[in-house]
C-alpha cells in the first residue's frame, strides 16, 4: 500500500505516482493531455493529487511549453484614470479569455519598460499590451520581442504592429475650434512631452490655430498633475494682455494641474479663464462650474486592443490593423464664454 506524508504539502510528482500506482509519465500526461490517458487512470492520479495536496511546478510547466496563458500589460502611469480604465477593460477580456494578466508601470521610463518587457520574455508570454515610451516608439523594429505587441494611445507612425489609437490630431483640434468659437484668442497649450499622443495633439492644435492667423503657444512639460500646475501657474502669472485668456491641456493629469494653478491664482471660470482639456475623469464634473473635456472611449480601447491581441495570437501571420478611435467633446460650463 503506498505511503503516505505527514506534510501533504512536501508532496512531489514521484509521491504522486506512488499514490496512485502509475508512473510519472503517466501522471505528467495526465496534466498536459488528460484526454491522452485512459479514464480509470486519469481518476486515480486526480484523486491521488487531491488526496496529497500536490500543485505541479508552475516553472516546470512553463519550460515545456513555449508560451503560456499569461498576458502581458505595460502602461505609462497606473495613476492617471486613463490608464486605470483601459487596464480594467482588458482585464475584464482576459478573464473572460481565461488568460492570466501581468500590470506593470513603466513611469514613462524606457530602461523599466524594457525590463518589464524583458521580464514577459522570461515569462513566455503569449503577447502584450503595451502604452509605450517615446523612445520605444521611435526605435521599436518588427520582430524585436519573442511575443506579439498590441500598443495603445501610442505607436509609431508606419504600421509595424497593431494598435488601438485615438484621432488625437482631430479630437486637439475640435477643442481647439470650440475655444476659438467661445471668443479666446490667446489660447495655451499644455503638451504631454513623453509620448506620440502628446505630439499628435499638439498638432492638431496648432493647426487650427494657424488657419485662424493666431501663433499657437505651446509649453511641453510632463504628463503629471504637478507639471501641469507649474506650467499653467508660469503662464497665468503673466500680466492682463499678454496672459493666455484660455488652457488647453492634452492630458487628464496635465489638466488637472491647470485647473489647480487657476483656483490658486484666483481667476473665475471661464470668464478670466477658459479651461478645456482631455480625458472624463471623475473629478472633472465636480467643480463649479464643471470642466470641458474631450472623453476618450478607454472600455472601447482596452477591449479593442485584447481582441486584436488575441486574433494575433491565433493568426501569428496577418497584417497588422490600426484602429482610430473617436473620442467625444461634452461642453461644460469652464470654457463656456459665448452665452
Amino acid at each position: 500500500m503506498p505511503s503516505s506524508l505527514a506534510n501533504p504539502g512536501s508532496a512531489s510528482i514521484k509521491d504522486v505516482a506512488q499514490r496512485a500506482g502509475v508512473s510519472t509519465t503517466t501522471v505528467s500526461r495526465v496534466l498536459t493531455d488528460a484526454d491522452a490517458v485512459r479514464p480509470a487512470l486519469r481518476e486515480r492520479v486526480q484523486q491521488a493529487i487531491a488526496e496529497l495536496g500536490w500543485r505541479p511546478s508552475l516553472a516546470a510547466r512553463r519550460l515545456r511549453q513555449r508560451t503560456t496563458s499569461l498576458i502581458g500589460l505595460v502602461v505609462a502611469d497606473i495613476r492617471n484614470p486613463f490608464f486605470t480604465a483601459i487596464s480594467r477593460a482588458v482585464e475584464d477580456m482576459a478573464y473572460a479569455a481565461g488568460l492570466r494578466l501581468i500590470l506593470c508601470n513603466s513611469d514613462e521610463d524606457p530602461a523599466k519598460e524594457r525590463s518589464y518587457l524583458e521580464l514577459m520574455a522570461d515569462e513566455r508570454a503569449s503577447g502584450v499590451i503595451l502604452a509605450p515610451t517615446l523612445e520605444f516608439t521611435e526605435r521599436h523594429a518588427p520582430g524585436q520581442w519573442p511575443f506579439p505587441l498590441v500598443m495603445v494611445d501610442r505607436a509609431p507612425q508606419a504600421a509595424v504592429t497593431d494598435a488601438v489609437l485615438l484621432d488625437n490630431t482631430g479630437a486637439a483640434g475640435e477643442l481647439t475650434r470650440h475655444l476659438l468659437s467661445q471668443g479666446c484668442r490667446r489660447i495655451a497649450l499644455l503638451a504631454g512631452s513623453h509620448s506620440t499622443t502628446g505630439r499628435q495633439r499638439q498638432a492638431g492644435y496648432e493647426a487650427v490655430l494657424r488657419e485662424a492667423g493666431l501663433a499657437p503657444r505651446v509649453q511641453a512639460l510632463r504628463p503629471d498633475a504637478q507639471a501641469g500646475q507649474d506650467g499653467a501657474a508660469g503662464l497665468l502669472a503673466e500680466p492682463d494682455g499678454t496672459r493666455p485668456d484660455a488652457l488647453l491641456a492634452t492630458s487628464g493629469l496635465l489638466l488637472l494641474g491647470a485647473w489647480r494653478a487657476a483656483r490658486a491664482a484666483g481667476l473665475a471660470l471661464p470668464h478670466d479663464l477658459a479651461l478645456a482639456g482631455f480625458d472624463d475623469n471623475d473629478w472633472t464634473t465636480m467643480p463649479e462650474p464643471a470642466i470641458t473635456v474631450l472623453a476618450q472611449p478607454t472600455q472601447d480601447i482596452g477591449r479593442s486592443a485584447t481582441e486584436l491581441l488575441l486574433q494575433r495570437m491565433a493568426q501569428p501571420d496577418r497584417a497588422p490593423r490600426r484602429i482610430v478611435l473617436q473620442g467625444q467633446l461634452l461642453v461644460r460650463g469652464s470654457s463656456l464664454r459665448a452665452g
